[in-house]
């Protein structure tokens, strides 16, 4: 514990200290090139990109989603996703159906072919993330879940957290 205090007594600076925590933002920036990156390599094999896997991923984990939900999710402006996403409907990995009660809506659902792509994506990050835990350990894990839920703005982590936890169209 007292060790625990002084690494994050050399992490946290004081107030009003100026000194940026480049081995942390460094550590992040590697850490992401390396997660995103086997997936990556995936996706070149279809001519897609970082954009094509969020939307596989969020499609994937919240069947039905809007896309204006999307777009909230993703944060990004609707011409930028209308490319991508027009780009996987063609391929055949996304649909996109008519709202029930709303005609005018469009609702995402993946393909059988986009739910095998989600899931050999997925599983490559989980290789990696298992990886990671094995050699940090379970406690520490739960450190870093705690520490990448902070790092969220605070005002957004419920509506992160309701995205995490949807298995259906955000409500």
């Amino acid at each position: 514990m007292r060790q625990d205090r002084t690494v994050a007594a050399a992490l946290i600076p004081e107030a009003g200290e100026r000194e940026p925590l480049y081995e942390l933002i460094e550590l992040l920036f590697f850490a992401y090139r390396d997660f995103v990156g086997d997936p990556d390599r995936l996706l070149e094999t279809f001519k897609f990109g970082r954009a094509h896997h969020r939307v596989i991923h969020f499609v994937d984990r919240n069947p039905g989603l809007t896309i204006a939900e999307l777009l909230d999710i993703l944060k990004i402006t609707k011409q930028s996703l209308n490319r991508v996403l027009k780009e996987l409907i063609t391929q055949g990995f996304i649909e996109s159906r008519s709202g029930i009660e709303d005609r005018r809506q469009r609702h995402l659902h993946l393909t059988a072919k986009g739910q095998r792509l989600a899931r050999d994506l997925a599983s490559l990050q989980t290789q990696r993330i298992a990886r990671a835990i094995a050699e940090c350990g379970a406690q520490d894990a739960l450190a870093a879940r705690r520490f990448l839920n902070a790092m969220i703005e605070p005002e957004l982590r419920s509506s992160v957290e309701r995205v995490m936890t949807s298995k259906g169209p955000l409500k």
